[in-house]
């Protein structure tokens, strides 16, 4: 496997350096209320920091250089000065949605490009038929976009609505655990994309469970929430079973150690919370493999089975830089 780009292991303030993408289209409302009322089409445009890999949507109304600049502008406003915008051409994107083809292919890049040199900033394309070389983006537009449509379904909702959506769902995916914050075995706090842009966790009160309950019998507001609970739901088992690295059966799996920091696959958890914990004890079989473990965490100590749980990557990177000093 080669080595990173350079830009993704350079220290650097969140979103200095930004991969951006499109997701869409998705159908709007024009106006309120539960009558027939005309939908329009708009997209979301996917900001994603290269570094710290903290997440940002923008909701764009139409495919159009103005639009663009205008939630670019949006973005800026926000999270501070861009240096570098990496992105797709035109090429790359076979099999996506035919308006956005026609867009990255019409539009003229050199009035973007004039209108971002004053502002120092400088647009990178990626080569030519190598979506590859945009893995970051590309797979968080896949899993935003699965989810998103599987949770919002056919309804269709307000621009404010859409919003505080795309609001709370940006909340959830920078909430996601990247790695333990110190190899202390007592220490059970991690960093995730919400420490580098408001120096704690991101965290939400906990509003009742919603998923049950049919729609008609939600108000609008309540609908949002239950949007949300929905896309939590599917997009935290997809983040766990990716953490989770699976051996051939002709290899030996991976050895799990004391202290290691672990993501505690357990149903039902409010969005925005994560069960953690360090794993104190091994409990190996007859055979001398291990599949359960018992786990330490601000709650107690859990006892839990190995594929209930996942190990945080980067796990031991404090001690290969011990190693390589020494």
């Amino acid at each position: 496997m080669g080595d990173l780009p350079r830009q993704r292991l350079e220290a650097a303030r969140p979103f200095v350096k930004t991969d951006i993408d499109y997701i869409g289209p998705i159908l709007i409302k024009e106006g309120s209320g539960r009558g027939k009322l005309r939908k329009t089409k708009a997209y979301i445009a996917l900001f994603i920091c290269v570094v710290t890999k903290a997440i940002h949507l923008e909701l764009v109304g139409n495919l159009t250089s103005e639009s663009f600049l205008a939630a670019l502008k949006r973005f800026i406003s926000r999270r501070g000065h861009v240096t570098d915008l990496f992105s797709d051409n035109a090429t790359n994107f076979k099999g996506a949605d035919k308006e956005l083809c026609n867009f990255f292919k019409s539009v003229n890049f050199q009035n973007v490009t004039d209108a971002l040199t004053p502002c120092n900033i400088s647009w990178h394309f990626i080569p030519p038929r190598s979506p590859t070389f945009g893995g970051l983006w590309e797979a968080n537009v896949k899993s935003v976009k699965r989810h998103f449509k599987r949770a919002v379904g056919d309804s269709s909702l307000n621009f404010e609505e859409m919003y505080t959506v795309l609001a709370r769902i940006e909340a959830c995916l920078n909430s996601r655990p990247l790695c333990p914050a110190s190899n202390d075995p007592n220490d059970l706090l991690v960093l995730t994309p919400g420490h580098f842009l408001v120096g704690e966790p991101l965290m939400a009160p906990v509003e009742p469970n919603l998923l049950l309950l049919p729609k008609n019998r939600l108000s609008r507001w309540q609908y949002i929430e239950q949007v949300r609970q929905h896309f939590w739901t599917r997009w935290r088992k997809e983040y766990l079973t990716s953490l989770q690295q699976r051996s051939k059966w002709n290899r030996p799996p991976a050895t799990i150690q004391p202290g290691s920091m672990v993501l505690i696959n357990e149903d039902n958890l409010p969005p925005q919370q994560w069960l953690l914990g360090r794993i104190i004890q091994l409990h190996p079989g007859k055979d001398g493999i291990t599949r359960v473990v018992s786990i330490k965490t601000t709650s107690g100590i859990l006892k839990r089975a190995v594929n209930r749980i996942s190990i945080l990557p980067m796990d031991n990177i404090h001690e290969e830089a011990d190693d390589k000093v020494q």
